[in-house]
């Protein structure tokens, strides 16, 4: 499990190189703004439209993205992460804390990615008929699902598997079964 959250956040940070989205540093990437209130929309007790002015791209270790992940991520944190999500990129323990908040929490019908490579969470039988089954797989299914699963040979799924596979190696640990989400429909 630490190979493969150590691999995760490499890879969405291009090696821990990037703290922020390549090519979004200038406020270029407003497409990480969900129209409305998606958080009131799916029945969270919580409010997030986007901010004016303030863009939802990718920062920190593991690239939080979307208004409607940086809302619940900020409130868990004592922050106001629709406000300024640029925090994230000028403060390393807010970016580490964002990281490890998305890591653990479950979110709607998601388990939480720890729980998934822990071993506990336990796939319902709407899971197992979207082929959701214990693995990496279904970890890259909950951080990039709508992007990357459902499709074959995807090359960001591909790189992940890499870097997932390389990190278990260096650490003497098994990769286990389901790398891959190709034959997964997203959450």
């Amino acid at each position: 499990p630490s190979s493969l959250s150590l691999s995760l956040s490499i890879y969405a940070s291009w090696g821990l190189c990037w703290k922020e989205e390549v090519g979004c540093e200038t406020g270029n990437c407003a497409q990480y703004c969900a129209a409305g209130d998606p958080c009131a929309a799916a029945g969270e007790d919580a409010s997030c439209p986007c901010a004016s002015g303030k863009t939802y791209h990718g920062r920190g270790p593991m690239q939080l993205s979307w208004n409607y992940n940086y809302e619940p991520a900020g409130r868990a944190l004592g922050v106001d992460l629709l406000a300024e999500p640029e925090r994230i990129t000028q403060d390393p323990d807010l970016a580490f804390s964002t990281a490890m908040y998305f890591w653990m929490s479950p979110r709607g019908n998601k388990p939480s990615a720890h729980s998934v490579m822990m071993g506990t969470w336990e796939p319902t039988a709407q899971d197992v008929a979207a082929g959701r089954t214990p693995g990496f797989g279904t970890t890259t299914n909950i951080i990039n699902g709508g992007l990357e699963c459902g499709i074959d040979n995807d090359y960001r799924v591909e790189d992940r598997v890499l870097y997932y596979e390389r990190y278990t190696q260096y650490l003497g640990v098994e990769a286990g079964d389901n790398l891959r989400c190709s034959d997964q429909r997203s959450f």
